[in-house]
């Protein structure tokens, strides 16, 4: 016979199952993402109408002594979903972390940083095209290449007119890809031009793991700024790997600046579908 206590047990467990059973049917209509999808459940999506498809693609790479390996990779999934969001019947494909980073070896760029990893252009590029023509294959009508990471916008580029040159012949005619770098350029003109109203410097700025990089990462994966690091001044050896001066950064600077991404990427989007219908 069983005991109080496992009756109890059992009666929590069936709760619980119950509960994960009816939290299921609601957690895959309220997801954007395709691999929280199931087969069948991604195939309903798009015959719904879900036609369009973000490749958000981001980097694995050095940014100094204060900001995480992964700051493309989370940046790029944070604003793909906010993304897909607004646009509606928009479906986020996972964040591809690995692009061309520079010569392994003699190492080049941000290989000369612990944990940077590095493809040769020709495979990113192979791996985009495959990437979209799977998507296409599954009924996807616009497949849009986000890229977080200046270094390759012309291979995104690149893919697209490959694709686009290529369409008619294929087995998806009706299928296009998009490299939408106003997604990037937006980071590179009016975040900047919105900084330097506020009194910041270029300098200060920067290019890359400075003011603004530090900012955005700061809206969109917190965790992976090492905040202590930004109370002080960098030393020679950890500025090496950064351009600009991170010190100023705050959450409502970066929040500024996904507004600006966000905004400025569902309008292209928008503007590009239309366009090609």
């Amino acid at each position: 016979m069983a005991t109080t206590t496992e009756i109890r047990l059992r009666r929590w467990s069936c709760g619980l199952l119950l509960a994960a059973a009816a939290a299921a049917p609601a957690a895959s209509a309220a997801t954007v993402a395709l691999d929280e999808l199931t087969s069948p459940e991604l195939r309903a999506r798009i015959a719904g109408g879900a036609t369009t498809v973000l490749l958000p693609i981001g980097a694995t790479e050095q940014s100094g002594p204060h900001l995480a390996l992964g700051k493309h990779n989370q940046r790029a999934q944070v604003l793909a979903t906010q993304i897909a969001e607004r646009l509606g019947q928009a479906v986020v494909a996972p964040v591809l972390a690995y692009v061309p980073e520079g010569s392994i070896e003699p190492p080049a760029a941000h290989m000369r940083y612990s944990g940077t990893i590095s493809i040769p252009e020709s495979v990113f590029e192979a791996l985009l095209v495959s990437a979209a023509q799977s998507l296409c294959h599954h009924g996807f009508r616009d497949v849009v290449l986000l890229g977080d990471h200046g270094g390759y916008q012309a291979s995104l580029e690149r893919v697209a007119a490959k694709l686009e040159r290529e369409r008619k012949r294929s087995p998806w005619p009706a299928c296009r890809t998009y490299a939408l770098t106003e997604y990037y350029r937006v980071t590179q003109t009016a975040f900047v031009q919105f900084l330097e109203s506020k009194g910041y410097a270029k300098d200060e700025i920067g290019t890359h793991a400075g003011l603004a990089d530090t900012a955005l990462t700061l809206a969109t994966a917190p965790a992976l700024v090492r905040q202590d690091l930004l109370g002080r001044a960098l030393t020679p050896a950890e500025r090496a790997g950064v351009q600009g001066d991170p010190r100023r950064a705050t959450l409502a600077m970066g929040q500024a600046g996904l507004a600006l991404i966000v905004d400025t990427t569902v309008q292209a989007i928008r503007h590009r579908v239309e366009q090609a219908r």
